[in-house]
């Protein structure tokens, strides 16, 4: 396996060092709009099968160049989503196979945003599954960590812990604190805002797809290995609209711990504007520029791979699976526990972003043995699971279940 790895922030640089320890691959070219991020990622390994590139990711055709030029026949996503369909159909032009840890993005419905759907997560990419599937190609998508291993989460409770699914309910929780910092997110503050204050998506059998209102449905969950409760609302993910395409569950949903002081905070992003993506022009010393409110937003808060440093604590992934088994009601709750001293200490790399890289290596090691295999586009439901979490054992960083 030769494989393009796009993206050498937080999350790209992780995933280097988590594949450098594998012998699954034979090359990975790591390439980044900024060339002196991909170095350094690359330098640190002292590993022969890395090297570093430039390219820029909405430029589909030099990143189908790149693909050719070092033979790559994987496609590894790792930025931000506004690049999803440029790298998704470089990937499907230059025959290589595709692996993301986001979707294509949402558009709300023009009249009725927080009742019905518009332009839903993935819609993009799964209008071009025939495509894919014609080609005998697979693009992969949502393998990260929410949605990625919470949906193979879900594959695993459909297929070895429940006869029938009420609902299935990813809860996203952490106890993360950051010294020296009133706000400074764990993650992307682009890909925070995009999902958080857009509408949320809900699914019900007899209802299909819909819509409510940000931050609704607040709910206390008691998420484990000492992390506690955290109060948990409905935000948009991807999760909902990837489990009912392959799995039969009552309802769907997705809840995410931010807790009050961030929920007013992107509040007050979203009252001021800031939260946009459409330029706006404001004056500087070279006369008027173009921006984007939400890259100031971005530009000025610190970069989330490097507070792990300052971080203390505990960061949980999981889903939450209520219905039957055997007849009797059965509820419980997988999860994934990282603990930001052991991902610095282990790896460099702070918790949250080092919890999100590793679930794609897994996937790239299970597609290069032959253990997942399929073509189309496909989330990691479609994928049996067994193998998954055994392999996430194996590299060290074990899942665990309880029950309800």
């Amino acid at each position: 396996m030769r494989v393009l790895l796009v993206g050498a922030g937080g999350v790209g640089t992780a995933i280097t060092r988590i594949a450098a320890r594998r012998p699954f691959f034979e090359a990975m070219v790591v390439a980044d709009y900024d060339p002196a991020r991909a170095e350094a990622a690359v330098a640190a390994l002292g590993d022969d099968r890395f090297l570093a590139e430039r390219v820029d990711a909405s430029d589909e055709a030099a990143v189908t160049a790149l693909l050719a030029r070092h033979r790559c026949d994987v496609l590894l996503n790792a930025t931000d989503p506004r690049f999803v369909m440029p790298l998704f159909r470089a990937a499907r032009t230059g025959g290589a196979r595709y692996v993301d840890m986001a979707m294509s993005l949402s558009r709300p419905h023009p009249e009725r945003p927080y009742e019905e759907c518009g332009v839903r997560l993935g819609d993009e990419q799964f209008a071009e599954a025939d495509e894919w599937a014609e080609a005998g190609a697979l693009a992969l998508v949502g393998m990260g960590v929410e949605p990625g291993l919470s949906d193979v989460f879900a594959r695993y409770a459909a297929d070895e812990l429940f006869d029938e699914i009420e609902e299935i309910g990813v809860r996203d929780g952490a106890d993360l604190t950051v010294e020296g910092y009133d706000f400074a997110p764990s993650f992307s503050i682009w890909t925070t805002i995009e999902e958080c204050l857009n509408p949320p998506v809900v699914y019900e059998a007899d209802r299909g797809w819909f819509t409510t209102a940000p931050f609704s449905e607040p709910e206390v969950f008691d998420f484990p290995e000492g992390i506690g409760p955290v109060e948990c609302v409905n935000v948009e993910h991807e999760e909902v609209l990837l489990v009912p395409r392959w799995l039969k569950a009552r309802r769907v949903t997705f809840k995410y711990g931010l807790g009050a002081e961030f929920v007013e905070t992107l509040k007050t992003l979203h009252r001021l504007g800031l939260d946009r993506t459409a330029p706006v022009t404001v004056p500087s010393e070279r006369g008027p520029v173009s921006v984007s409110p939400r890259d100031v937003v971005a530009a000025c808060l610190p970069d989330p791979a490097t507070l792990g440093e300052l971080m203390h604590g505990k960061t949980c992934a999981g889903t939450w699976v209520r219905g039957v088994k055997d007849g009797a009601p059965r509820e419980v709750y997988l999860y994934h526990v990282v603990d930001n001293q052991w991902s610095m200490a282990e790896y460099g790399s702070q918790a949250v972003v080092w919890q999100t890289a590793v679930n794609p290596v897994v996937a790239l090691e299970l597609l290069a043995t032959g253990a997942w295999s399929g073509v189309g586009v496909l989330g990691p439901e479609a994928f049996p699971a067994r193998p998954f979490l055994d392999l996430l054992t194996a590299y060290g960083s074990p899942w665990g279940l309880r029950e309800q």
